[in-house]
């Protein structure tokens, strides 16, 4: 049997945890776009993914920079 190759992280389990409770907060409809959420509802998935990988990046948690150029 091979030996199992341990894997490294892109995300920390912290970056996760934010990434729940925004999806959290989303269901719930209290997460709000835009800068201290003065946007409209967020019903988007992708997007309730983004805001919380933003907060766990402003957090200091480890997650991979944003892209560029889209």
């Amino acid at each position: 049997m091979a030996a199992k190759r341990s894997r490294k992280r892109k995300y920390s389990r912290g970056a996760g945890k934010d990434v729940e409770s925004a999806m959290r907060r989303r269901k719930r409809g209290s997460l709000r776009s835009g800068k201290a959420g003065k946007g409209g509802k967020v019903k988007s998935r992708k997007q309730a993914i983004a805001i919380g990988l933003s907060e766990a990046r402003k957090k200091g948690k480890k997650v991979p920079r944003k892209r560029r150029g889209r």
